[in-house]
């Protein structure tokens, strides 16, 4: 696999070259390429375009068959390791399959490259070439300078100062005379690499079992001429241990000098996972995701590019990273619905891991501990092999789970904790354990409504009502960051007082939990009170100190967090999510109750679980009493096997937009008259989107359905091409669509 690498980027280009730019382009550009120059496949390079330079990268032989003096010269070869082979594959896969220009899937790849030149730069110091011609009066403290420098090496000043033993006036004398001579350097991080030499924890024997299997199939990847490639579905309940068994096959592929990629769906989870990591490791992963520092992403990029990174965890974008020896990606929480990319080119970094993995030939580990339906059938139809760790790591069992049937509840006037809640609480409380409440919903409240007149108080760039935050006394969009102060009056029939507040927010079941139990010690964890891995890390290490009695939180709370103390976990409204006709609503309320439940009893104290709910005869609500959760997958299998939904038939959603209504409505029924008719293909729509308004700009959606054995990228290119779209109109397409709004 590397030989093949290798000769795909070494072989020499002499003529003229396809050089793909990360730009919305349809296709690569031909450039000449100067007799001065040796250009290769992957190279990344700079090229005229327009009045400007670009940076791109070598796709392949030019196929410019007109006069050769037409075309550009490529201006330089950047000082940056080529881009692999199965790297650039990856990319026109992505392309192909998300119906993307492959431009703006190579912007991914290069987020950070494109800044390389403004890479922190600093003063050296080197031996001048013409030293040895010059005479002068050598001293001690020169000759002490000049032997150090003999090295070839550039050396900081102060640096060479200390060394030698002398002053930085000696140094800057023989800078002046022209023995020495200042330059610039990048200046490159040094990391501290992680060892697969370090003692190995402690594993159960079901553990040991699937850490087995996956450092094998390591290893086979990296040592036979075989295809490498392999998907195990790591399908393990909470807190049995999967992010220690599949650190066996991170040990494995540092053993073999392999690369390996860890996703995880949200960046405040890398705290803990990063303290485990670096116990088990000795060193930090290098990290990639939005909250880093510009000169952080350019780190880390190169480091990755080069190499030099060996294991690297971040979000979705990092899986288009340049990596050139990637062996073993793992995809934590495969499950998560953060895995999905909605904006730009649209695509599920879970699925597409998997096609990066069967390309590079090497091994895609999928954990969770309550596995997609799609990865399920998956493992039912042979594609994946199923690695199961049924029981809790030491010895703890799962929670019991209870239901709180609310509409035979007699709760408080405008209180959100049942009466059984409340009292499960204060027993908690009492023997000095934790408590987490999980609500799913931001701020004070989601709806704010004028009492005299009924106005609801929304967004004027959405179709959505305006959330309230009242610590910071502020109202807020959560689709397109609109605020505004809480007004005084309604803006509807300017009545004072009479703006109520409707439904709870996080905000609010605080309020409600500093009332009922004020000496307890209480948290809040949501994306609007933790903003980044080291924010996390520092709530995290305060309730492990058990600083902290009662935690609420939304989803963030729902994974990967082990707290010791945690024993009580109440969801306050477990029906969140089910309406709206959402495809997957159902699966993925299951998943997340199922995750926070499993925050709880995870050591040796056991664990108790209540879920409020108007819907207690829901299977959802029946399968986390029972712990049944095969039962409520067949259900949903069966449902979706009936209507041909996925991951049974095929989606493709088309999602029109633009400023101007009238523009928008005569695009999408034009792609209704010119929509695919044939067997096997049906089409809805057009029709206003849940949000028929977004950012200002108004939507229709239509939605392809088609049968799983149907090739829907052709159909609806063809489509596409044969309808004109009006100027000012956008068009996004989102192959396998997880949102419906």
């Amino acid at each position: 696999m590397l030989r093949n690498t290798a000769t795909m980027n070494t072989l020499s280009l002499k003529s003229q070259v396809k050089v793909l730019l990360p730009l919305p382009l349809v296709s690569p550009y031909d450039y000449r390429v100067p007799e001065n120059l040796s250009v290769h496949n992957g190279d990344y390079v700079t090229v005229p375009l327009g009045n400007r330079l670009e940076k791109g990268v070598v796709w392949g032989k030019g196929e410019y068959e007109g006069p050769e003096e037409k075309l550009k010269y490529i201006n330089d070869v950047l000082d940056i390791p080529p881009m692999a082979y199965e790297m650039r594959q990856f990319i026109d896969w992505t392309a192909e399959y998300t119906l993307s220009r492959p431009g703006l899937v190579l912007r991914m790849a290069m987020s950070a490259s494109v800044e390389f030149d403004k890479m922190k730069q600093q003063k050296a110091i080197i031996l001048s070439p013409g030293a040895g011609n010059k005479r002068i009066r050598m001293t001690r403290a020169r000759a002490s300078v000049l032997q150090i420098v003999s090295d070839g090496k550039p050396h900081s000043i102060n640096d060479l100062a200390s060394h030698a033993g002398v002053s930085v006036g000696v140094i800057r004398g023989l800078i002046e005379i022209g023995l020495l001579e200042s330059i610039s350097v990048m200046v490159e991080k040094t990391l501290d690499l992680p060892s697969w030499k370090m003692p190995r924890p402690s594993l159960s024997d079901q553990q040991t079992a699937a850490a087995e299997l996956l450092a094998a199939s390591v290893r086979k990847a990296s040592t036979s001429i075989d295809s490498g490639f392999v998907v195990f579905a790591l399908d393990g309940v909470t807190g049995s241990g999967k992010t220690e068994t599949y650190f066996e096959a991170v040990s494995a592929s540092l053993e073999e000098g392999r690369q390996t990629l860890v996703l995880l769906p949200e960046i405040a989870l890398t705290a803990q996972w990063l303290d485990r990591f670096k116990k088990r490791f000795g060193a930090l992963p290098v990290q990639w995701h939005s909250n880093l520092s510009a000169a952080e992403r350019r780190s880390s990029w190169h480091a990755a590019a080069s190499g030099v990174a060996k294991v690297i965890v971040g979000a979705r974008s990092a899986l288009y990273l340049p990596f050139p020896n990637l062996g073993l990606i793992v995809v934590d929480e495969e499950h998560d619905v953060a895995f999905k990319q909605e904006d730009g080119v649209i695509y599920n970094a879970r699925d597409m891991a998997v096609v990066r993995g069967h390309i590079g030939r090497f091994p895609v580990v999928l954990a969770s501990a309550t596995p997609s339906l799609e990865t399920i059938t998956n493992i039912e139809t042979g594609r994946y092999k199923r690695l199961s760790l049924p029981q809790r790591h030491g010895g703890a069992t799962l929670p019991t789970v209870d239901i709180v049937d609310m509409r035979t509840e007699s709760s408080e006037q405008h209180s959100w904790l049942s009466p059984i809640l409340i009292e499960a609480i204060q027993k908690t409380l009492v023997a000095k354990n934790q408590i987490m409440l999980f609500l799913n919903r931001r701020g004070y409240a989601p709806l704010t409504l004028c009492r005299q007149c009924g106005f609801r108080i929304y967004c004027p760039n959405c179709t959505a009502w305006l959330v309230e935050h009242r610590a910071r006394a502020r109202m807020q969009c959560h689709h397109c960051g609109f605020s505004m102060p809480v007004p005084q009056e309604c803006p509807e029939c300017t009545a004072c007082n009479s703006l109520v507040a409707c439904g709870p927010g996080t905000e609010r079941l605080a309020e409600e939990v500093r009332e009922k139990f004020s000496a307890a010690r209480l948290a809040v964890m949501t994306s609007d009170t933790v903003h980044s891995p080291s924010e996390a890390t520092k709530l995290v290490e305060s309730i492990k100190r058990r600083d902290v009695d009662i935690l609420i939180g939304t989803q963030i709370v729902a994974k990967g967090y082990n707290f010791p103390h945690l024993t009580l976990v109440g969801v306050i409204d477990a029906d969140l999510g089910l309406s709206g006709g959402d495809l997957r609503a159902a699966e993925r309320v299951y998943q997340t109750l199922h995750q926070v439940g499993g925050r709880a009893g995870r050591a040796e104290k056991s664990g108790h679980v209540i879920l409020q709910t108007y819907q207690p005869e829901n299977p959802i609500m029946q399968a986390l009493v029972s712990g049944d959760r095969d039962y409520f997958l067949e259900l949903e299998s069966q449902t979706r096997r009936k209507y041909s939904m996925p991951p049974f038939g095929r989606l493709v959603a088309l999602i029109v937009s633009g400023l101007e209504k009238r523009l928008v409505d005569a695009a999408a029924h034009e792609l209704g008259r010119t929509c695919p008719i044939a067997e096997g293909i049906a089409v809805f729509g057009p029709a206003e989107a849940p949000l028929s308004i977004l950012r200002g700009r108004h939507r229709r959606r239509l939605l392809l359905k088609a049968n799983q054995t149907i090739r829907v990228q052709k159909i609806v290119r063809q489509w596409l091409s044969a309808t004109k779209i009006p100027r000012g109109v956008r068009v996004k397409v989102d192959v396998d669509p997880y949102s419906f709004m």
